[in-house]
């Protein structure tokens, strides 16, 4: 008998709800929330305002094109933690209400568990998923985590940064070159057309398998302070190349510690995940890799790259089969918990 839930993602600004069929997706469907870009980043209490706008028209979509009744769902599965407090708590009051309502289990869904997760849906493609235990570098907005993942349960967090995340780096420096927010995803796209070294930028100097990105962006502010003292056009003339340069900066900070991970853990098998895998620089070289012959690596389809509740219902699944559901008096967190 097929197993149908219902995922429901609320951890920032995307409201999100999918319908998984056992392992296969049969709707995920994502309201993006367009008024941050005003405010050069998101702003919680606006952002948990449109959730609550959001949240009902998405999950009847959901279920319209999952082409399946409510009453045949199993279990809803929803982000409880990390994420903005607002934003989680308007996904976690609905889902207890449907479970409720229905008289359903309820899961609780760490968000960066489900990231990795989503090596494990099932789609046209026959892809590979990663044999455990194996390696994951999972990189968002909020977080940069290597992490050991030995069951679909069991997740071991190896590496992190000690400050700022990737994704921040990528976004902050964005907006010191004057470019609209989300800056991630143009940095990206002007660095296709850039040489990566024109421009040098420090890596720092951090123990072990963790990160740290405040420095890089405190770099990139003083080079260009100075830079456009002597030439105030200087960023217009040198954007593709900054945008290349950067980029090349944080993808070579960030495989230097997953290259370190893999050789001291000796495990070959190294998985890609969250909002930054989307980044072409980054997945170029999880590929190199591969052709190399190091790794075996497994990078997701671009629409799970980002938040979706694709991720969740997939996390929710895998619970559901080990019959870990949580009570109506479950509460969400904001900060990463293992």
């Amino acid at each position: 008998m097929s197993i149908y839930i219902l995922g429901i993602e609320s951890s920032c600004d995307d409201t999100s709800a999918a319908i998984i069929k056992d392992r296969k997706i049969l709707a995920n469907l994502i309201a993006n929330q367009h008024v941050h870009k005003d405010f050069g980043g998101v702003v919680p209490e606006l952002a948990s305002r449109a959730h609550q706008q959001n949240i009902i028209p998405v999950i009847n979509n959901a279920l319209s094109k999952a082409k399946i009744h409510k009453k045949q769902i199993n279990a809803v599965a929803f982000t409880n933690g990390p994420g903005l407090l607002g934003s989680l708590l308007v996904g976690t009051s609905f889902a207890k209400s449907f479970a409720l309502a229905l008289n359903i289990p309820l899961i609780t869904i760490n968000h960066m568990h489900a990231h990795i997760l989503v090596h494990f849906i099932e789609d046209s493609a026959k892809k590979k998923v990663p044999p455990f235990p194996f390696l994951c570098l999972t990189v968002s907005g909020g977080h940069t985590q290597i992490m050991l993942v030995k069951s679909h349960h069991e997740m071991e967090v190896i590496g992190q940064t000690i400050d700022d995340a990737a994704g921040e780096a990528f976004d902050k420096a964005a907006k010191i070159m004057g470019l609209p927010y989300p800056g991630g995803p143009l940095i990206d796209h002007y660095a296709r057309q850039g040489n990566p070294r024109a421009f040098s930028f420090p890596h720092p100097k951090v123990p072990g398998l963790n990160y740290s990105f405040s420095g890089l962006k405190t770099s990139i502010l003083y080079f260009l302070r100075d830079a456009l003292k002597h030439d105030p056009d200087f960023i217009n003339k040198h954007l593709n190349d900054l945008a290349a340069s950067i980029q090349q900066t944080i993808v070579e900070i960030l495989m230097h510690k997953v290259r370190a991970a893999a050789l001291q853990t000796g495990i070959r098998h190294l998985a890609l995940a969250g909002g930054v895998s989307a980044n072409s620089g980054l997945r170029r070289a999880f590929e190199a890799e591969k052709e190399a012959g190091s790794w075996d690596v497994y990078i997701p389809r671009f629409e799970y790259c980002t938040d979706n509740a694709a991720m969740i219902a997939i996390a929710g699944y895998y619970k559901y089969l080990a019959g870990e559901f949580a009570p109506q008096s479950t509460t969400p967190f904001t900060r990463y918990q293992a």
